[in-house]
């Protein structure tokens, strides 16, 4: 790796925060041996400070859980899941974020569930530069995925499978699409 390879800034300098509308923090799971079944939660804040050091701490509000069924989306909230009454939020903080090669980019943090925190490791892309948009904001779009065994976590209920097997996989994917705002300031 050369000298320039590894110096590059990870991020402009600077506070960028997510811009709820235009961002989706999401979640995927093998579903009953037969498809992938993915849910996502409304409500959620990231913020990335930019620059030689780059961190990311983010939140969601468990009780937002949307899985376009009301009835399922409340068991998602029971103890069987995130258990929303004694842990109502998940967090996540990163600090080892680097540029890979132009809008790849890596990283390592840690995920908290349930009150339990694992460390994970992060994949995805950046954009290469800020663009500014109608209002005269600056944008980064940034796109981070990690997989992680949900039982580690306390998320463990499951289902017999009539085929064989459970109808819910342990690995799942986490999946934040962040629309990224340079804060004023």
């Amino acid at each position: 790796m050369s000298v320039t390879e590894t110096t590059k800034t990870f991020a402009p300098a600077g506070t960028w925060a997510a811009d709820p509308v235009h961002s989706h923090v999401s979640f995927e799971v093998a579903y009953s041996g037969v498809n992938t079944f993915r849910g996502g939660f409304q409500e959620f804040q990231a913020v990335l400070a930019g620059g030689d050091e780059p961190t990311l701490e983010g939140t969601a509000k468990v009780g937002s859980v949307d899985v376009k069924d009301e009835q399922l989306n409340g068991h998602l909230q029971t103890p069987d899941f995130f258990d929303a009454a004694r842990y109502p939020e998940i967090e996540f903080r990163a600090s080892g974020l680097e540029r890979i090669d132009g809008d790849r980019v890596e990283g390592s943090g840690e995920l908290t569930i349930k009150g339990v925190t694992q460390p994970v490791k992060l994949i995805g892309t950046l954009s290469e530069a800020p663009a500014t948009d109608p209002f005269g904001r600056e944008r980064l779009g940034l796109r981070l995925e990690t997989s992680i065994d949900r039982t580690q976590y306390g998320v463990s209920w499951n289902a017999p499978n009539q085929s064989g097997g459970d109808y819910l996989a342990n690995d799942v994917k986490l999946i934040a699409e962040l629309a990224l705002v340079k804060q004023e300031g």
